[in-house]
């Protein structure tokens, strides 16, 4: 991995920082966090504002819509939009960053054409139909069933923790079609339309009183046939392609927004007088080395997954696993940094920040399952029984 800019490279930063200058101050005022149909408008408005400057879709191949760009611009984009404020990918974020990098690494041609451009240009929001009431972390043994009724699959069951279902137009889902399979078979990897007969969503109120996920009921609803990824049957290794882009590649500007946050806990520490405790100029310091390591894992991350054709490999679980625990940390140490005041102050954006924090070593896999993986796939270890 070369760790060195280009003078091309160089060139792309300069010209990103300029356009970015020159239309971050036109932006209309962010919505409020409960407001979901104004956040889904104010997100997708932002996307198309980079479809249209040419930069959705940085780094995805060139014949799946995006740009064909070099790992290394893409982390140079990451970096300089988390520089200037502006905003993340939001209620896009299952389109931008798990389902559509599936569709384009396992979709067929017609697939791709369908659903990446409105995905790109933020036409499309789609939302995450994988957890069920009993297969979380076991997500293998999820239950929802999908039988074939000639050009359709007829699908019932339940989803839960479906992300923005909300505001979806559409839902990566993980259905069973097969069973009398063993658990790890007979999984089938659909695309369904959120507004299909049959479909109801319930919203979930989390810790910080959000409603970003949400209860999915399934009465029979049709998806067509043509709608799969995959072949048959072949949903769950389809599915490890999804969590490899969904741990290996999807937090990589949120490291960059952690490391913002640091900077700011050190100055607050340093307008305070916090910064003349050592132990806690020692935690801030053990924090910053953290997080410049992690963006390191990060660039190695998205430079094999350039090198292996865009799909992440079994690294993601090793970021995934200790960035869940070091973005703990800092909002522990941002609370010892800020007082017990403001710990308590909802309206304080980094309070709300520390509660989704709480979530990271269960989403997206529990860090369980990430020291499974890394002790059976990276350390070769054999096994548990």
């Amino acid at each position: 991995m070369d760790l060195s800019y280009t003078d091309e490279e160089e060139e792309f930063r300069a010209r990103l920082r300029e356009w970015l200058a020159s239309v971050l101050p036109g932006l209309p005022g962010r919505p409020d966090p409960g407001d979901w149909p104004g956040r889904r408008a104010y997100d997708t408005g932002w996307q198309r504002l980079l479809y249209d400057a040419g930069y959705a879709g940085l780094h995805w191949p060139a014949d799946a819509g995006g740009r064909g760009a070099t790992p290394t611009q893409h982390l140079i984009f990451l970096e300089e939009t988390e520089r200037a404020g502006a905003p993340y990918v939001g209620a896009n974020f299952v389109g931008l960053l798990h389902a559509g990098p599936t569709i384009a690494a396992e979709g067929t041609a017609a697939q791709r054409a369908r659903w990446l451009p409105p995905v790109l240009r933020g036409d499309e929001v789609w939302c995450q139909g994988f957890s069920e009431p009993e297969a979380g972390s076991d997500l293998a043994s999820l239950r929802t069933r999908a039988v074939r009724d000639g050009d359709d699959y007829v699908v019932s069951g339940q989803k839960i923790w479906t992300s923005h279902a909300e505001v979806a137009d559409w839902c990566e889902l993980l259905v069973r079609t097969d069973p009398a399979a063993p658990r790890h078979r007979g999984i089938s990897w659909l695309a369904m339309r959120m507004d299909a007969p049959g479909v109801t969503v319930r919203p979930l109120r989390t810790l910080a009183g959000s409603t970003e996920f949400a209860e999915m009921f399934l009465d029979e609803v049709r998806v067509p046939v043509s709608h799969r990824v995959g072949e048959e049957n072949d949903g769950w290794r389809v599915t490890m392609v999804t969590l490899s882009f969904e741990r290996g590649t999807a937090f990589v500007g949120e490291v960059v927004a952690c490391r913002r946050t640091l900077d700011a806990l050190a100055a607050e520490a340093r307008r305070s007088g916090r910064w003349d405790d050592a132990v806690l100029r020692r935690r801030l310091g053990r924090l910053n080395a953290e997080f410049r390591a992690l963006w390191r894992l990060t660039q190695w991350n998205v430079s094999e997954a350039q090198s292996t054709g865009g799909v992440p490999g079994t690294g993601g679980s090793v970021f995934k696993l200790r960035y869940s625990h070091a973005r703990q940390e800092l909002y522990e140490a941002a609370a010892e940094v800020l007082g017990a005041g403001d710990a308590l102050d909802l309206d304080q954006e980094w309070v709300l920040d520390r509660l989704s924090s709480l979530s990271y070593t269960i989403a997206a896999g529990t860090s369980q399952i990430q020291r499974n993986i890394v002790a059976e796939r990276i350390l070769g270890l054999p096994k548990g029984r």
